[in-house]
């Protein structure tokens, strides 16, 4: 298997292969190219967002200062929006759902790094997915943790951390973050 392919298996990966180097080198340049377009210039901002992401539905909008490692992992539902400066670190699929919100500065991760230090310091590195359903309003500067699955009508509240599955419906808050009553 390629390093790339044990990153999106699951399975412990170098970090520092050359291909993973280069395709974050192009995300990097894309969202480059993003931020520094005119503000009106939607439609320009649109077509790099297209070129960058595994899939962007209709009317989805995501605002400057976002930032990802790969963007192809990334499906982004409809009608959603991605506030300022969100970090999105794609090592396995990010999976937003339509009608979301995503306030500034929230990040998503799905990377992980060894315990143990000689593999860490060797660039091991593994990753899980993260999937977000329908119509989630994740708060100022939450942090979403690897492999966490949030339902359809959750809310989690401003820096909240997801570190475990939420379900559907609820509002969550809190380090770690914990469901304190139902929404939906």
């Amino acid at each position: 298997m390629t390093e790339r392919e044990k990153m999106l298996a699951g399975l412990p990966y170098n970090g520092m292969d050359p291909l993973l180097l280069a395709e974050r080198q192009r995300a990097r340049a894309l969202v480059q190219r993003m931020d520094s377009l005119p503000p009106a210039d939607e439609a320009a901002r649109r077509a790099v967002l297209e070129e960058l992401l595994g899939f962007i539905g209709p009317v989805t909008q995501v605002m400057p200062g976002f930032r990802c490692d790969y963007g192809s992992n990334i499906r982004l539902g409809a009608d959603s929006y991605v506030n300022f400066n969100c970090v999105f670190l794609d090592c396995a699929p990010i999976t937003l759902g339509d009608s979301c919100q995503v306030a500034p500065s929230v990040q998503i991760y799905t990377a992980t790094h060894p315990l143990e230090p000689g593999p860490r310091a060797a660039g091991i590195e593994s990753a899980h997915p993260v999937t977000i359903g329908r119509n989630v309003w994740l708060g100022g500067g939450c942090i979403v943790l690897p492999g966490v699955t949030i339902g359809d009508d959750t809310v989690v509240g401003a820096g909240a951390v997801v570190n475990r599955d939420l379900p559907a419906g609820v509002l969550a808050v809190g380090n770690p973050a914990r469901v304190v009553r139902r929404v939906a």
